[in-house]
């Protein structure tokens, strides 16, 4: 008679384990499902990837920082160009 308990305690212990193991399936499909629905979700809005943002980001820093350069250059020419019209005579431009 003292078998018959634990038995008992042994079968609902498996049973236990059993219902977690399950529990954490459908716990991993559920998340699976959730981000396969997600991912769908957001494809459908035209959303762009950190990757592609990045990328984007980057490029546009790059050609700011022409900009600035081909600004300065710009600027410069046209100091000189200011110069040059100062020093130049106003007989000399006839």
């Amino acid at each position: 008679m003292s078998q018959s308990p634990n038995r008992m305690f042994d079968e609902f212990a498996k049973l236990m384990t059993d219902a977690a193991g399950v529990a954490q399936g459908a716990k991993r499909e559920m998340e699976t499902a959730f981000r396969a629905q997600i991912e769908r979700f957001m494809s459908d809005m035209d959303l762009v990837s950190r990757d592609e943002f990045d990328t984007v980001k980057d490029m546009a820093i790059k050609a700011l920082d022409e900009v600035e350069k081909l600004e300065e250059r710009l600027k410069a020419a046209e100091e000189r160009l200011a110069a040059l019209d100062k020093n130049t005579k106003p007989e000399d431009k006839a």
